[in-house]
C-alpha cells in the first residue's frame, strides 16, 4: 500500500488508458490530479481472479464451521485471507501511482494473477492438513512480481522517489524469507511466524513512505476498493444461492430455507447500501487517513466474504448436514455481519453522520444483529430485517437533516 503525497502534474499520455498496450517505456509516477481516472480492464480482471482464492477460502471455512471446527477454521481463514488481501492491496496502490499499461507492466501483473491461482489451489491443504506450501508458493510468486514492479519504478526514478521504491522492493523481498517459516518450522511455531510477519509486512509501507510519499489518485483508489467490495458481495450471493439450490435438490423443504434465503438477501443488499452511500474519495486526503482506511479494509473484505460462508453454514444446518447447533449456525451469520457494520461505520460512515442519532445507528444495529443470534431458525431472517430497518431509519434521519447532512459531497446517508 502507498500513502498520499502532494499532487503532481500528469503527463499528457497518462490521462487515459489506451485500447492497446503501449510499447515498453519508463515506469514513471502518475499525477493525483488526472481527470477521468478509472479502473482499467486489467485491474478488473485482476480482481476477478483474486476472488477465486477468496471463494476457496470461504468454502473451506464453511466445511470447518459446519464440521464443528470453527476455531481452527476461522484461524486458517484469517491467515489465508491476509495473504490474498495484502497482495491485492499492494498491487492496487502501486497501480494507482505507477500504472503505465505497457506490455511489461501487463505481463508482470498477469504473473501476480497466476500466483493468486496457485494460492487458491493450496487453500484446501492449508485448512485440512496445515500444509501451507502451495499457499506460500502462490504468495511468493505474487510478491516477487510486486518487487519487480517496484524495481522497475526505481530504475525510472531519481532522488527520494527512487529511495522509496527501493525500500518497497527490499522490504517485500526480505519478508518472503520470513514467510518461509510457515513451511519449514514445526506447526506450533507457525502461528507466531504469521503474527510476526503480519506486523513486518504492515510496517514496510510505513518505512518506505518516509523517504517520499508515492502518488495515488483518491477517486481511483476509492473506486478500486468499491469494485472489489462489489465482487466479494457478489461471490457471497453466488455461494449462498448454490447452497440453497443444492439443499433443495437433496432435501426439499422450501419452507425451511426460505427465511434463510430472504434474510441473506436483505443482509447482503444492506451491506452494499451501507458501503456505497458515501463518496469516500473526498475523505482520503492525508497519509494517516489513507493508511487507516486501506488497512482497515482487511476486516471489511474478510467479514463480507464470511457472511456468505455463514449463510452456507445456516443452510447446511437447516437441512441436517452440519454437525453444529442452531445457535452456532446463527452466529456464523450474525458475527461477520456485526463486524462488517462496525468496520464500515469506523472507516466510512461516521465521517458523514450528523448528530448522535445518525452516529449511533450503525453501532446499535450491530448490537441488535448480535442479539438475533439467539432467535434459533429465525436468526438469519431477523438479521436481514434489522439491517433493512436500520437503512430505512438512516434514510429518514438524513432526509430530515437536509443540506446540513451533506458534508464532503455526501448524499443522503443510511
Amino acid at each position: 500500500m502507498t500513502s498520499s503525497s502532494a499532487p503532481g502534474p500528469a503527463s499528457p499520455d497518462a490521462q487515459h488508458h489506451p485500447q492497446h498496450p503501449r510499447p515498453l517505456r519508463r515506469l514513471t509516477a502518475r499525477g493525483r490530479t488526472e481527470a477521468h481516472r478509472v479502473s482499467s480492464p486489467l485491474e478488473l480482471f485482476f480482481d476477478l481472479c483474486f476472488v477465486v482464492a477468496i471463494a476457496q477460502a470461504g468454502m473451506e471455512l464453511v466445511h470447518a464451521v459446519a464440521g464443528g471446527h470453527a476455531g481452527g477454521g476461522v484461524l486458517n481463514y484469517a491467515m489465508v485471507f491476509f495473504a490474498i488481501w495484502w497482495a491485492w492491496m499492494n498491487f492496487t496502490w502501486f497501480a494507482s501511482a505507477y500504472d503505465n499499461d505497457d506490455v511489461l507492466y501487463r505481463v508482470v501483473t498477469l504473473v501476480q494473477v497466476a500466483g493468486a491461482l496457485v494460492l487458491a489451489a493450496g487453500v484446501s491443504q492449508a485448512f485440512e492438513h496445515r500444509d501451507y506450501l502451495l499457499v506460500w508458493l502462490g504468495y511468493v510468486i505474487m510478491r516477487l512480481a510486486m518487487a519487480a514492479q517496484w524495481l522497475r519504478a526505481a530504475r525510472s526514478a531519481e532522488g527520494t522517489e527512487r529511495t522509496a521504491a527501493l525500500r518497497y522492493a527490499g522490504g517485500v523481498l526480505l519478508c518472503q524469507v520470513g514467510w518461509l517459516g510457515l513451511v519449514v518450522l514445526p506447526e506450533p511455531a507457525r502461528l507466531w511466524v504469521f503474527l510476526v510477519m503480519v506486523i513486518v509486512e504492515l510496517c514496510v509501507p510505513l518505512f518506505a513512505e518516509k523517504a517520499r510519499a508515492t502518488t495515488w489518485h483518491p477517486h481511483h483508489i476509492a473506486e478500486r476498493y468499491g469494485l472489489f467490495t462489489i465482487i466479494v458481495l457478489g461471490e457471497t450471493i453466488a455461494a449462498a444461492t448454490v447452497a440453497v439450490k443444492s439443499a433443495l435438490a437433496a432435501h426439499g423443504g422450501l419452507e425451511t430455507l426460505l427465511p434463510i434465503a430472504a434474510g441473506g438477501l436483505l443482509t447482503v443488499f444492506s451491506a452494499w447500501w451501507i458501503y456505497f452511500v458515501v463518496p469516500i474519495h473526498g475523505y482520503l486526503r492525508s497519509s494517516r487517513q489513507a493508511f487507516q482506511w486501506g488497512y482497515g479494509h482487511y476486516l471489511i473484505f474478510a467479514s463480507a466474504a464470511a457472511i456468505g460462508a455463514g449463510l452456507e453454514v445456516s443452510v447446511e444446518q437447516a437441512v441436517g448436514e452440519a454437525k453444529i447447533s442452531t445457535l452456532a449456525a446463527s452466529a456464523a451469520v450474525t458475527l461477520p455481519t456485526a463486524l462488517y457494520l462496525v468496520t464500515v461505520w469506523v472507516l466510512h460512515s461516521r465521517h458523514f453522520k450528523i448528530g448522535p442519532f445518525q452516529q449511533l445507528l450503525q453501532p446499535v444495529t450491530a448490537l441488535l444483529v448480535l442479539g438475533c443470534t439467539f432467535l434459533d431458525e429465525w436468526a438469519v431472517l431477523a438479521t436481514g430485517l434489522v439491517c433493512a430497518a436500520s437503512l430505512a431509519v438512516g434514510v429518514t434521519l438524513a432526509a430530515r437533516t437536509g443540506p446540513r447532512g451533506r458534508r464532503r459531497e455526501a448524499p443522503a446517508t443510511a
